[in-house]
């Protein structure tokens, strides 16, 4: 199976092998043994990206580390039967702890074609269950079972692992089928347009140096929707780029020239600007007054990129 030949449902039946690999692969198998199995499938695939920083919650264990319960919400409802006085008094000198889940997402990618929009994108999150706090204190009483199952502020255990690491298919997207529907935002497709008219798309592949980072929600009539907003693969070894006074000149042409060097494609400083917050557009204005000035050192079709931004700013 080629990444250029899969319709809706080898999509599907993708998402279903890469699942079953998760499960399949051996305990504390790592990136390369997940992008081994997956290439298998989707020769092309390769690991782009992992980020961590986020956790969510876990479920019980006893003070031997045997487990009460996968899912602490579910479990203190039904054991409690919804009467946070009930639960904590038949948890009493039980020694119960509470566990969170550590992960980290790995991102894998597949380009299908040559536009920006084309290629897979593959999500595997790993997780390790630690622990998190005690359930049962002397001088805490919660007060609901919402407080109970997510406390803003109880004394934090060691988070001493409960099991090994594993892994978890997030989803597969194919991000054309994104870009067409009704979820894509206008300025995700306009990154993606100005990705493929500059001489970054000129150049290099946009999943090379860039994936989604993918939201999901329900809107206030129960429908289902995704945003995704770009992220750098790239962006821990990014040079600095101006948060406020901006260079011009000889000076502000050497900087950005320096920032594609350092990231590895030409135009990479307009399109971290357009992501970064702490970037301020004012490198835009000033590189676009530069280039309507005196001096020349954009290509022709960057600086067409560029003007359009200037003509109707936006970030993405």
């Amino acid at each position: 199976m080629t990444a250029t030949d899969l319709d809706p449902t080898q999509s599907q039946t993708l998402a279903l092998r890469v699942a079953q690999i998760c499960t399949e692969l051996p305990t504390g198998a790592g990136v390369p043994a997940l992008v081994a199995a997956i290439g298998n499938l989707l020769p092309e695939v390769r690991h782009a990206l992992s980020r961590g920083g986020w956790h969510r919650l876990g479920g019980v264990v006893d003070a031997d580390g045997a487990r009460v319960a996968e899912h602490i919400g579910p479990w203190a409802e039904s054991f409690s039967g919804g009467d946070v006085d009930e639960l904590m008094a038949r948890i009493d000198g039980q020694g119960y702890c509470a566990t969170r889940l550590n992960g980290q997402t790995h991102y894998l990618v597949a380009a299908t074609g040559p536009a920006a929009h084309d290629f897979i994108q593959i999500e595997v999150e790993e997780l390790q269950e630690v622990l998190e706090h005690r359930l049962s204190e002397s001088d805490w009483f919660p007060d609901s079972i919402a407080d109970f199952v997510d406390p803003m502020d109880r004394p934090r255990l060691e988070p001493t692992p409960v099991g090994p690491p594993r892994l978890l298919f997030r989803r597969l997207l194919p991000v054309n089928a994104l870009v067409e529907s009704t979820d894509a935002s206008p300025r995700l497709t306009r990154f993606l347009a100005d990705w493929d008219r500059s001489s970054a798309g000129e150049t290099s592949t946009f999943c090379e140096h860039w994936v989604l980072a993918i939201r999901e929600y329900r809107d206030q009539e129960g429908d289902d929707h995704r945003s995704a907003k770009p992220v750098a693969i790239a962006a821990a070894q990014a040079p600095a780029l101006p948060d406020g006074e901006v260079a011009r000149g000889a000076q502000l042409a050497n900087q950005i020239h320096g920032f594609d060097r350092a990231l590895g494609y030409p135009f990479a400083w307009y399109f971290h600007m357009l992501t970064n917050p702490k970037v301020s557009h004012q490198l835009a204005e000033a590189v676009h007054a530069d280039l309507m000035g005196a001096y020349d050192y954009l290509p022709v079709r960057d600086l067409k990129v560029l003007r359009d931004w200037y003509d109707r700013p936006y970030g993405a």
